[in-house]
């Protein structure tokens, strides 16, 4: 297979890309050059090694022979590995948070010779579905643009470019007034899943900064309202399937309201400060169960997210052997056979059914009190948990290889 420009890269991300038959280049002079001395859109396209969306653009799109052809041929085509260049990220992830109210990755950016952006997009699917138009149309679109509508795209690139503008931090002194934390914390409140916890709906992502704002804003205010949302949401969310149940450590968000399919990937920052929440919310309620949580979090990074050389390892794959999520759920009859006797009571704690709960098969999340399976095996909640202890680890163990 032949190779590109990326080959030369060290980033994991890039050389994941370095056999495209997209003529790919990194973000340097030689490319910028090269578009500025063909009169080319530059085509960028940011993301990381663990990024399951940016997997499967590259997989529809850029292995795509008769798509990276035509890419080839009318854009300078430019890879950026955003945990390498967060500063170029940042750029244009805000130009796509402006236009289109979201951001995320993989993002992919339409550029003028001089890095003006004219046209912004996150994941796109080769062809138009999913409500968005495919990668293969906005490519010849934008082509034909460049070439025939030149005046428009520059209208474009200027207007996204004057938005930019208005991003940019205000250094002027300013005293944080209490009234701005009362609508804050308001809006929050307001904008919150009285049911579920968490904000807004689905995709549901952790929001641990809002978390230990409500903390600290029940506390100034002495209004418990917002304490016991705060720690409604921590307590649904390590419950859920968004918190890996056996190996410890929260997946990047939830695809639905519940908390309960996650998108399997799992992130350093976000456990960094989901630790912070649970600390805080052992700290004001003495409850060993949040204080499990943070242990078991913690316990995971060690374990899985720390290099031997002592160095933190930024993401972790949501997929496993090109499946996502494969190595987290479990079918009835897998625990039963690693389980024997005790299948039973683990798979009424975790919620594990014959049919499953997420495409024919389980992912573990509690929904019931400890006391309601005691009583129903007729032991102690002691024995309860001594059980689930031994289980999981049996069962940490088996994943694990």
């Amino acid at each position: 297979m032949a190779e590109n420009n990326l080959i030369h890269e060290t980033s994991p991300y890039l050389l994941q890309h370095a056999e495209n038959p997209v003529n790919w280049y990194g973000w340097n002079d030689e490319a910028l050059q090269k578009a500025k001395d063909e009169n080319k859109p530059i085509f960028l396209s940011v993301g990381y090694s663990a990024c399951h969306w940016c997997h499967v653009m590259a997989h529809e799109s850029f292995e795509n022979n008769d798509v990276a052809d035509f890419m080839n041929e009318h854009f300078v085509n430019i890879k950026v590995d955003r945990e390498e260049r967060p500063d170029i990220d940042d750029i244009y992830q805000k130009a796509c948070q402006i236009t289109t109210g979201q951001g995320g990755w993989p993002l992919s950016v339409f550029l003028t010779p001089d890095q003006k952006p004219f046209y912004v997009g996150t994941y796109f699917p080769v062809l138009d579905s999913y409500g968005r138009p495919g990668f293969g149309s906005i490519c010849r679109q934008l082509a034909q643009a460049w070439k025939e509508k030149p005046k428009d795209i520059e209208k474009s690139a200027e207007s996204f470019i004057h938005a930019l503008h208005k991003t940019e931090k205000i250094t002027v002194p300013t005293k944080l007034e209490r009234t701005l934390l009362d609508e804050a914390a308001m809006n929050l409140f307001q904008l919150g899943d009285p049911t579920y916890g968490g904000f807004g709906s689905a995709p549901k992502f952790p929001n641990a900064a809002n978390i230990s704002f409500l903390f600290r804003y029940s506390q100034m205010a002495n209004l418990p309202k917002f304490n016991e949302f705060a720690l409604k949401t921590l307590n649904k969310m390590a419950k859920g399937g968004i918190f890996d149940q056996i190996g410890g450590g929260f997946h990047r968000y939830s695809t639905d309201t519940k908390w309960l399919v996650p998108h399997f990937e799992k992130m350093l920052y976000d456990n960094a400060l989901m630790s912070v929440n649970y600390c805080e919310a052992y700290q004001i309620t003495n409850d060993q169960f949040y204080l499990n949580v943070l242990q078991k979090t913690l316990d995971f990074v060690l374990r899985e997210m720390t290099s031997s050389e002592g160095g933190f390892y930024s993401a972790y794959d949501a997929d496993s052997e090109g499946v996502e999520g494969k190595f987290y759920v479990w079918t009835k009859k897998e625990i039963k056979e690693i389980l024997g006797s005790d299948a039973d009571l683990f798979c009424l704690y975790f919620d594990v059914t014959d049919g499953g709960n997420w495409e024919g098969n389980s992912i573990l999340c509690n929904n019931l009190n400890v006391s309601t399976v005691a009583f129903n095996f007729g032991i102690s909640e002691k024995e309860v948990y001594e059980i689930i202890n031994s289980c999981s680890k049996k069962l940490l163990e088996i994943r694990s290889k």
